[in-house]
């Protein structure tokens, strides 16, 4: 593809490589490493809420230890207060429910309690910046991994990281870096998942709670697809196994190779006439490749413009 024909177009709230949050080193400025607002970014202070049950990892796996929560703010929010505070990795958090769960551009994630998989997980991939977007690449393919095993169900990946089923959302994922406490070395990336499994119920199971209607309309759950109820466990270690696979693939290039291909091989959006909603304008035309560093590539017919950060809505509506 000549470069001549590209654009390159970024939103400034996100890494414009990655599609991924990062933040600043702070290590040299303070003493006592902020924490990250749940919605906007902005440093808080205050002590890290306590796990309510600490636990083993799935044996044989990189992830050394799980911390559950029955309810928290946000488990992205406390990797990465853990990160800056501990300076480990290969940590779990997992919650029946966030209060401040949040996707991609600040959205909220809500859903009742033990409905869904809510966890984040904290990673040191030593990968360099520009490839830190394949860390949210292996959480996709790792749950739509976990849902074919324990459910049936076989999901596609729209770009960057939303699983889809049926044309409508199952999962989201979120990441954001940020460096180590020493300040030194690569940085650390915490990736959350949120993965719809009986929430939003079928539609002729009476609900506990109102579903709301927009919800209803673009979103999906593994019990609505499966046509049985599953419980949000069973899926708990198949994607942590699924996961520590990938991660061990980005140890070398022909592995990060394999898993862009596999990114790639399962991504719906590729073919698909697109438009890309970005903070001041929007991008119409026909996906037709995604970058080594993670970028959406849209013909638009007099070039080709790259992508990297955006709202993609699926004009035919293909899952």
């Amino acid at each position: 593809m000549p470069s001549s024909r590209q654009v390159r177009i970024t939103r400034t709230a996100i890494s414009p490589l990655l599609a991924i949050k990062t933040f600043p080193n702070t290590a040299h400025h303070t003493g006592t490493p902020p924490r990250v607002g749940a919605m906007s970014g902005v440093a808080m202070g205050g002590p890290a809420p306590d796990p309510d049950r600490v636990e083993d990892g799935p044996p044989g796996t990189r992830f050394t230890e799980v911390r559950r929560f029955a309810e928290i703010d946000s488990t992205n929010r406390y990797l990465l207060d853990v990160a800056r505070r501990e300076g480990v990795a290969d940590v779990v958090a997992v919650a029946d429910h966030q209060s401040a769960g949040r996707g991609r551009m600040g959205r909220r994630w809500e859903a009742p309690a033990g409905a869904n998989l809510l966890l984040s997980v904290l990673l040191d991939p030593h990968l360099e910046v520009e490839q830190l977007h394949l860390c949210s690449a292996a959480m996709s393919l790792a749950a739509a991994d976990s849902c074919r095993s324990a459910t049936g169900v076989e999901p596609s990946i729209k770009w960057p990281n939303d699983l889809l089923a049926a044309g409508r959302k199952l999962a989201g994922v979120l990441a954001e870096s940020t460096p180590p406490p020493s300040g030194e070395g690569t940085r650390l990336v915490v990736v959350g998942i949120g993965l719809n499994v009986r929430w939003p119920p079928p539609e002729d199971v009476d609900a506990p709670e109102p579903v709301p209607d927009e919800l209803r309309r673009s979103a999906t759950s593994l019990w609505r697809q499966a046509g049985a109820e599953p419980d949000p466990a069973s899926l708990f270690e198949p994607l942590l196994r699924a996961l520590d696979e990938r991660v061990t693939a980005l140890g070398d290039s022909a592995g990060r190779a394999r898993l862009a291909s596999e990114y790639r091989s399962r991504c719906a959006t590729i073919g698909q006439a697109v438009r890309v909603v970005l903070s001041d304008t929007e991008v119409l035309g026909e996906a037709v490749d995604i970058t080594l560093e993670g970028q959406l590539v849209v013909d638009v017919g007099a070039c080709f413009t790259t992508v990297s950060a955006g709202d993609v809505v699926h004009l035919h509506g293909g899952d």
